[in-house]
C-alpha cells in the first residue's frame, strides 16, 4: 500500500513537471494534472490541499536534493560540486518558472497571462529601471511559444542606447548609401520581429520623429526602411518598458498622445523591489544558482550569513534603487569574494557597506536618509549592532501597522503558527521588544 502510495505521489509531481514543459504555472489547472497523471481527484487532495501545496513541495523536493547531494561531501569535492551543478542545469526551467510565480504579485502575472494568450495588442509595461520589465517581455514571448502563438523570435532594443540616424537604422533598417557609413543593407528590428515579438524598453527615450513612424509600423504593418522607395511588411507584436510617465510626457510635448493611447491598451505596473520584501528571499536562492552555473563553481551561504542579508535586505535603510540588478551585483560579488564558495556574516557586511555608499553617496544630506523609529534614544540606537538594529526596525514597523498584539504576532510568525512550532507568540513578541527596554504601549503612543 505504501509503495502504491509513492507512486501515485510520484505520478502527480511528474504530471505536473511535464505540463509546465507546455504551458505557464498560471495556466495549469488541478484538472489538468489529474488528467495527466490518470489519478483521481481524491488522490490528489490526499496529498495537496490544492495547487500552490504542489508548488512548494515540488520546489522542496529539488531543494532536498540538492541538499542531499551537498551531504554527501562537505568539502565540494569536483565530483560533488559538478553532479550539483549537473542537477540544476537539468532543473532550471522549473526553478526560474516556481520563481518567477512565487512573489506576492501573482494576480498581475496571471492577468498578464490571460492577455498573452488572448491578445496580440501592444502592452505596456512600467516601473522603475532594474525590477524585471526585460524578464516579463520575455515571459510574454514564451507563453506565446508554448501555445504555437509565434513563429518568429524575440527581439528587443534598449531605445536609450541609439539616436537619430542611428535609431532609425536599427528600427526600420537601411538599404546601402542611405546615410554615411551604411555601406551595406540592413534589415531593422521591426523586420527582424516579423511574426515574433519586438520589446523596446524605454520607450520614452524615442524621438518624436521615430515615434511617429512606430506608430505607422504598428497601424499598417509595413513601412519604408531608411533611403529605400520600397515597402517593408513586419507583423509583430509590440511590448514597450518604461521608467517615465508617459502621460506627464504627452503634456510637455516629448511623446505623441496616439501613439501611448495605442501601445496601453494594456498596461501593467511592476511594483519596486523595496515595496516587495517576499521577492527578496526566493530571488536570492535564483542569483545564487545563476552565479554557480555562470562560473561553475558551487557557492552557498551560511545560516548566520543568509539570515543577516536577508534581514539588512528588509530594512528601512535598504533602497534598492536599481531593483534587482542591485540584487544581483550583490550576490555575484558576495561569491566571487568569499573563501571556498561560503559566503559569511563578514561577506556580508562588506557587501552591505558598499550598497550603503552606492545608495548613499557623500554628501547627502541627514533628511534624504531613511529615519529611526523614535521609540529609542539616539544613543540607544547606537549601541545596537547593525543586525539588532534592522531586525528591529522591521518589527517596530509591524507592530505600529498592526491593530492589536495578537494581530503583529500572526504577521511576524507567520510561519511558526503554519508549522505549529510556537503555539503563544504573542508573549514571544512581548518578550523579544522587552529585550529592548519596550512594550507594546510605547510602540502606540500618539
Amino acid at each position: 500500500m505504501l509503495k502504491e502510495a509513492t507512486i501515485s505521489e510520484r505520478k502527480i509531481v511528474n504530471a505536473f513537471i511535464e505540463l509546465l514543459e507546455e504551458s505557464s504555472l498560471e495556466q495549469i489547472s488541478i484538472t489538468d494534472i489529474i488528467k495527466k497523471a490518470n489519478l483521481s481527484r481524491p488522490t490528489f487532495y490526499y496529498y495537496y490541499s490544492n495547487k500552490e501545496d504542489l508548488v512548494e513541495t515540488t520546489f522542496s523536493k529539488i531543494l532536498d536534493k540538492i541538499s542531499s547531494i551537498l551531504q554527501e561531501d562537505m568539502t565540494y569535492q569536483e565530483g560533488v560540486v559538478t553532479e550539483m551543478l549537473r542537477y540544476l542545469k537539468e532543473n532550471q526551467k522549473l526553478c526560474l518558472t516556481l520563481m518567477t510565480h512565487i512573489p506576492n504579485i501573482n494576480e498581475m502575472i496571471r492577468e498578464l497571462a490571460t492577455v498573452s494568450v488572448k491578445s496580440k495588442a501592444p502592452i505596456l509595461l512600467t516601473g522603475k529601471t532594474g525590477v524585471g520589465k526585460t524578464k516579463m517581455a520575455r515571459l510574454v514571448y514564451e507563453w506565446k511559444k508554448q501555445k504555437r502563438m509565434v513563429s518568429g523570435n524575440f527581439v528587443e532594443l534598449n531605445c536609450a542606447t541609439l539616436r537619430g540616424d542611428a535609431c532609425m537604422s536599427a528600427l526600420f533598417g537601411h538599404v546601402k548609401g542611405a546615410f554615411t557609413g551604411a555601406v551595406e543593407n540592413r534589415k531593422g528590428l521591426l523586420k527582424a520581429a516579423d511574426g515574433g515579438l519586438l520589446f523596446l524598453d524605454e520607450i520614452g527615450e524615442l524621438g518624436l520623429d521615430e515615434q511617429a513612424m512606430l506608430l505607422g509600423a504598428l497601424e499598417e504593418k509595413r513601412f519604408f526602411p531608411l533611403g529605400s522607395d520600397s515597402e517593408v511588411t513586419s507583423d509583430f507584436q509590440l511590448i514597450c518598458g518604461t521608467n517615465k510617465n508617459l502621460s506627464l510626457m504627452v503634456k510637455e510635448k516629448k511623446f505623441r498622445e496616439d501613439l501611448l493611447a495605442r501601445i496601453q491598451l494594456w498596461s501593467f505596473n511592476i511594483p519596486s523591489l523595496k515595496d516587495r520584501h517576499e521577492d527578496i528571499e526566493p530571488n536570492l536562492d535564483y542569483e545564487l544558482q545563476q552565479v554557480s552555473l555562470t562560473t561553475g563553481n558551487l557557492f552557498s551561504f551560511n545560516k548566520e550569513a543568509r539570515e543577516k542579508f536577508l534581514s539588512l535586505s528588509n530594512s528601512s535603510e535598504a533602497l534598492w534603487k536599481s531593483n534587482f540588478r542591485d540584487l544581483s551585483g550583490a550576490v555575484t560579488r558576495m561569491s566571487t569574494l568569499s573563501e571556498g564558495g561560503r559566503i559569511t556574516e563578514s561577506d556580508v557586511e562588506s557587501e552591505w557597506n558598499r550598497l550603503l555608499r552606492q545608495w548613499y553617496p557623500e554628501g547627502q544630506t541627514e533628511s534624504e536618509k531613511p529615519s529611526l523609529p523614535p521609540v529609542l534614544s539616539e544613543e540607544q540606537w547606537k549601541e545596537l549592532d547593525l543586525f539588532d538594529r534592522c531586525q528591529l526596525e522591521k518589527v517596530i514597523e509591524v507592530c505600529q501597522s498592526s491593530k492589536n498584539l495578537a494581530d503583529a504576532s500572526r504577521k511576524l510568525f507567520a510561519h511558526s503558527l503554519s508549522e505549529k512550532k510556537s503555539t503563544n507568540n504573542s508573549d514571544r513578541l512581548r518578550k523579544y521588544l522587552a529585550k529592548f527596554g519596550l512594550s507594546w504601549t510605547d510602540l502606540h503612543k500618539d
